[in-house]
């Protein structure tokens, strides 16, 4: 958690950019009676009954100190479409000699689909434009990818949708707003916070 938050402390550097990454499933529901539409005075409502359309899969990436977001659907979470999404980010950061990336701490969240995936040689350069920086298990909250996972489904995905198709177009339309917006991110979680309030850890480790 410390390494963590020594990362979080470091200063903007083109060269050495900090990226968060998450994902999170988004379930895709039908409505099986036509919603009545807002009146004046009158909210939108919607029936309880829903059908279920399966799920897709919500990658999110973020570099917290430039305000950049890049969201990408698949249609399901794997390891080949993680090791696609991983290649994505490094195009993105073409001038970097370095990511920091930060992602959770799953036994998915390893280099080697990227062999799985791609030639040697190509899975061993994407490796090696990365240095993986891990939350701590039960810690995931301390990655600034969830939270903005938690922001684009409350502003964007918070309602029903039954087609792929749709989440793309929605969410493309969120990541161009929110970028447009440069919005930074703000962290203010430090190491000595953490001493203070999770006091009863380190209590622990010293025992």
């Amino acid at each position: 958690m410390e390494m963590l938050l020594d990362v979080y402390k470091r200063p903007f550097d083109p060269g050495n950019p900090v990226i968060c990454m998450d994902e999170s499933p988004k379930q895709l529901i039908a409505e099986t009676r036509i919603p009545v539409s807002y009146s004046p005075g009158k909210p939108a409502r919607y029936d309880y009954e829903y059908k279920r359309c399966g799920t897709c899969n919500i990658f999110l990436a973020c570099e917290p100190l430039t305000g950049k977001r890049m969201v990408k659907i698949t249609e399901r979470k794997n390891k080949r479409d993680r090791a696609y999404f991983l290649e994505e980010i490094a195009s993105q950061q073409e001038n970097a000699d370095k990511i920091t990336l930060i992602m959770d701490n799953l036994n998915t969240h390893v280099p080697g689909p990227l062999y799985e995936v791609f030639p040697a040689a190509k899975a061993k350069t994407l490796w090696d434009r990365f240095e993986f920086v891990y939350t701590p298990k039960h810690g995931s909250w301390l990655n600034m990818a969830e939270i903005e996972l938690s922001i684009l489904m409350g502003q964007c995905l918070k309602r029903r949708m039954d087609k792929i198709e749709i989440v793309k177009r929605e969410t493309l339309a969120w990541q161009k707003f929110i970028n447009n917006r440069n919005a930074k991110v703000n962290w203010q979680f430090t190491t000595e916070d953490a001493r203070i309030k999770l006091t009863r850890l380190y209590l622990t480790i010293q025992k």
